[in-house]
């Protein structure tokens, strides 16, 4: 007989990744499992569910506002129609557990959950847990959360550390053969979690290749989210000048959809070509709207300035990677600036406030560390410490737990 884990991802990729992520988990440890997903038909997650080779069920959806505004009031009918819906598709699908990873299908899929008596675990990717996983809690068996932060934020409902699962394929594997890693580059008593750093390493000259850059110099990847981040983007742009040895670095700067017109002719204004020639100080730079290849991005980058959402920790800290975050300074109950003091205060990162953002101040962070080997060092280390990149298998050892499925093998 067929069994089926359902899961809620959707909305964003902060949501829908780890789902993937833990769905990929599911079939490695239960490979009889089916998995499909119940999300929306205009996010993210139509078109990445299917395209990893999932069925989605779409169904009606709102997002859950914690202010009261006239959606408010349809809220209440568009969530029952949810909810009616996905009970008739857990009935069909024999589903034996569910897991909700956030967004506007969660709620939804816990009530119905509830209704059909289908064990459910509910995943927190942010140190402040939102709305919607606060709901659906109240009808999970447990909550697997990234941050200790959140522990205390699901009332009754047991909480457990997990980490947030890290998106499937963060280095594929087809990117690096057995003769790149030398046996002495993982340590015996942890090699798991030395594992994806090890193979990160390995792949830095071809990352240096990829985008164009110098194998010589120092690397700066920066990004902002697939829209960009306006006030990190004009800082970088505006830095120029700035450098004590413009000579000796290169920037890789992702500036997102919204803003790449602005900014390409931001840095063309200053002086830098954006397509990787060097600019009359020796500044070299190279600027995308989006990295599509992230993890050679990853393994050139010696430092990272980006946001504070929670995939991207998961990422940086699972690779071990220091970094300096800005967090988004309008995320919900500002819980980017959580996250990022949770890594900061590990020392696995540098935190600045957004509004605190000019280029002298992030000339002044991050020289420092570029120029010190050893101080990145230090901050790497201590990210990997903070990082868990054995969190997909963890969340789904909770799944499986509670659809009493037979244990994973390690």
């Amino acid at each position: 007989m067929s069994r089926t884990v359902m899961i809620a991802a959707g909305g964003t990729g902060g949501h829908v990744f780890p789902g993937l992520a833990t769905a990929a988990a599911l079939v490695e440890a239960h490979p009889d499992l089916t998995i499909e997903f119940v999300g929306t038909a205009d996010r993210l997650e139509a078109t990445l569910v299917p395209d990893a080779g999932y069925t989605l069920h779409t169904v009606p959806a709102m997002a859950l506002s914690r202010k009261l505004s006239l959606s408010t009031f349809k809220l209440p009918a568009v969530l029952l129609r949810a909810v009616r819906q996905v009970s008739g598709i857990l009935r069909a699908s024999d589903v034996v557990a569910a897991i909700g990873f956030g967004g506007y299908t969660s709620v939804p899929l816990a009530l119905a959950a509830r209704r059909g008596k289908v064990p459910l675990i509910v995943h927190e990717q942010n140190a402040v847990p939102g709305v919607a996983n606060k709901l659906a809690a109240r009808a999970a068996k447990a909550v697997a959360v990234t941050f200790e932060e959140a522990m205390g934020g699901f009332g009754s409902t047991p909480t457990v550390l997990t980490g947030n699962p890290v998106r499937p394929g963060l280095i594929p594997d087809g990117d690096i053969s057995d003769s790149d890693i030398s046996d002495g580059d993982i340590s015996d008593s942890d090699e798991d979690s030395e594992d994806l750093r090890t193979r990160l390493r390995a792949l830095r000259s071809t990352g240096l290749e990829h985008f164009g850059l110098e194998p010589t110099r120092s690397t700066l990847l920066v990004f902002g989210g697939s829209q960009g981040a306006q006030r990190i983007n004009q800082a970088l742009t505006g830095s120029v000048g700035g450098w004590n040895a413009p000579g000796e670095l290169q920037i890789l700067h992702a500036a997102g959809k919204r803003t790449i017109d602005q900014t390409r002719q931001d840095w063309q204004t200053s002086g830098v070509d954006p397509d990787g020639s060097c600019g009359p100080d020796g500044l070299k730079v190279r600027c995308v709207e989006f990295i599509e290849q992230m993890h050679l991005a990853y393994a050139a980058a010696d430092l990272v300035v980006c946001r504070a959402g929670a995939s991207s920790i998961a990422e940086l800290t699972a690779l071990g990677l220091p970094s300096l975050l800005v967090p988004y300074p309008y995320a919900t109950a500002d819980h980017q600036t959580v996250n990022a003091r949770a890594v900061a205060r590990a020392g696995g990162a540098v935190m600045m406030a957004d509004a605190e953002v000019t280029s002298a101040r992030m000339i002044a962070a991050v020289e420092p560390l570029l120029v010190d080997d050893d101080a990145r060092a230090r901050m790497a280390r201590a990210a990997a410490d903070f990082g868990r990149p054995d969190a997909a298998a963890d969340v789904a050892d909770l799944v499986a737990r509670a659809a009493q499925l037979s244990p994973r093998e390690r």
